[in-house]
């Protein structure tokens, strides 16, 4: 008891003590946080000015605490893609020549093609088998090596609960007809999906993927003018299907010729990098990593990741994620000053987070010190927000076997509520560094209705809240920079992954490696234990390159190739192991 009490009493002691120095660095902290989520700074999308002005303020304010600079004074570079533009784009369907813009777009997924071939007319372009539907727009039809015209949407459009869904977006429809030999997709809508006959958006994904085919966009408009002669219509297609309900037999005599061209913006972008040197001359060779995200949304639109995607205004970020930058900064103030530190802490603020992780991607490919040295990272997401409970989320708190105990010690002297979440993986950078298995912890204090949106003001951040977390993380960097053993990680994901799509009625049982953009099979960042992976023997670092014969090569084909499988399945799936090809059976 008396023990108890003790430690209770330095606890509170020590809480008072940082609490007063907490007060001591508010403005600035408040001063920074205004400055990074201000209007002149427009959102701090990679690659613009804005960005760059961003990277050096926070370059400056790491350097004044007179840390370690590594790469280039602090930033490390690297390239990311933000946008994709129309490049030299032509068709010809029988002869009849489309201008690009009013008569045919291209899909963002396109890929830079020539072809010039036959169009097969395969309706809807689903292929399904499942125990309530059972449907193949592919049934007789010949498509290898030629263009596929395919019909926007599904038979049910006006069915919010149709068994179709699953299987009517643009990627899942691209696949099915790459399965079957198609060397191109040109999609085109009837009035019942597509009301106003408008022509897709060039809009840039957040995470640029190519289907390996080159996939069009033409106006029902435009090919009415050619169906005429054979007594056909886009709509009088499309009402014959819905109205049956099966696969067209519709045959159209079409050939067309194109030239696809997509062009990729890349910009550079920068992480910015401080390193605390270590107090003890042999632990100091070992690091803690505590990070955050600086960039955010820009100035929003369509394909950003907005929530009011209609409403191009600068998207703040005050919250998500200036709140966790300013957290990094603090931090550093206080352990730079305090020194008593016995391994070395690089802060490390990471740009490109909203585009898929890629800042943290880069930087754990590429360290200024090697990656077995790092024995734990701790990041910070959205933590301005803290609610009158006073409630705080630590996610990663199984991937060390030694946290959920040092979190709760460290709980009793503060007044947060922490709950914890065991998974290394998530949608934040702590995520790139579990997949090199090193121990992390991800703090947040909860998304809300102002996330994505304009609406994510400094105003509304609550600053004493923010120095309370500060508070506990300053504590719980100190423990993990001073103790005399470092963390031992264990691997910790979901007992059950759920994609949040519907469609799914089975899992492998794996955490995709999120992490990862190559577009030459499916990495395997983690394999959920006495899953169905793990029982056929798959490992993680395995990367997924087909099931049941059919080509796996991003996140998009594996989750539709899901769509197709049924419980108590025994399937094949081809993986990659150590460069070597292997063929795992799986029970579903």
């Amino acid at each position: 008891m008396f023990n108890k009490f003790f430690f209770l009493l330095s606890g509170l002691t020590l809480f008072h003590f940082t609490n007063i120095q907490a007060q001591y660095q508010l403005p600035q902290v408040k001063s920074d946080l205004y400055h990074l989520a201000s209007p002149e700074l427009a959102g701090r999308f990679p690659g613009t000015r804005q960005d760059s002005l961003s990277v050096f303020f926070l370059r400056d304010r790491l350097e004044n605490l007179s840390l370690s600079m590594p790469f280039e004074s602090g930033l490390q570079p690297f390239k990311v893609v933000t946008s994709v533009e129309a490049g030299n784009n032509q068709l010809k369907i029988n002869a009849i020549e489309a201008v690009y813009g009013q008569d045919f777009s291209l899909y963002a997924l396109s890929s830079n093609e020539s072809l010039e071939s036959d169009i097969v007319f395969a309706g809807f372009g689903m292929v399904i088998s499942t125990d309530s539907l059972k449907w193949d727009d592919y049934e007789g039809l010949n498509v290898n090596g030629k263009w596929v015209l395919l019909l926007k949407g599904d038979p049910e459009p006006q069915n919010n609960n149709s068994a179709f869904i699953p299987f009517s977006d643009t990627r899942t429809k691209v696949m099915f007809a790459r399965d079957r030999g198609a060397k191109g997709v040109i999609f085109t809508g009837g009035i019942q999906n597509n009301k106003t006959d408008e022509l897709v958006p060039l809009l840039f994904e957040r995470a640029v993927v190519s289907s390996g085919l080159p996939v069009i966009d033409v106006k029902r408009s435009f090919l009415d003018k050619i169906l005429v002669s054979m007594n056909q219509t886009i709509d009088s297609l499309e009402a014959g299907m819905m109205r049956h309900k099966k696969p067209s037999q519709s045959t159209l005599v079409l050939e067309a010729s194109a030239t696809t061209e997509l062009i990729k913006k890349e910009v550079t972008t920068f992480n910015i990098i401080g390193i605390l040197e270590g107090n003890d001359p042999i632990l100091k060779q070992e690091y803690v990593i505590v990070g955050a995200h600086y960039d955010h949304l820009g100035m929003g639109g369509e394909g950003s990741g907005s929530r009011m995607p209609d409403t191009l205004a600068p998207h703040l970020g005050a919250d998500d994620n200036a709140s966790g930058v300013v957290a990094v900064l603090e931090l550093a103030a206080r352990m730079s000053q305090n020194k008593q530190n016995r391994r070395s802490v690089a802060f490390v603020l990471f740009g490109a987070e909203e585009m898929g992780l890629l800042g943290s991607r880069y930087f754990v490919k590429n360290m200024p010190f090697e990656p077995v040295n790092v024995t734990a990272m701790l990041n910070f997401d959205m933590v301005g927000r803290l609610n009158d409970q006073n409630a705080v989320v630590v996610g990663g708190t199984g991937t060390a076997s030694e946290t959920e105990e040092l979190l709760r010690t460290l709980d009793a002297a503060s007044d947060l509520q922490l709950s914890f979440s065991p998974e290394g993986f998530g949608a934040s950078d702590h995520a790139s560094f579990y997949a090199e298995n090193i121990p992390v912890m991800f703090i947040s204090t909860g998304a809300h209705s102002d996330y994505h949106t304009p609406d994510d003001r400094p105003d509304k951040i609550n600053f004493q809240g923010l120095m309370l977390v500060s508070d506990l993380a300053e504590k719980i960097a100190g423990d993990l920079a001073s103790r005399d053993s470092k963390l031992s990680f264990t691997e910790a994901g979901p007992k059950e992954r759920t994609t949040g799509r519907r469609g799914f009625k089975v899992t492998l049982g794996i955490m995709p490696d999120f992490t990862s953009t190559s577009t030459d099979g499916l990495g395997v960042g983690g394999v959920t234990k006495g899953g169905p992976a793990e029982r056929s023997g798959m490992k993680k670092g395995d990367k997924i390159t087909g099931i049941n014969g059919l080509a796996v090569g991003t996140i998009y084909d594996y989750m539709n190739r899901l769509k197709t499988l049924k419980p108590g399945q025994r399937v094949n799936v081809d993986i990659v192991r150590d460069g070597e090809p292997l063929i795992l059976i799986v029970d579903l």
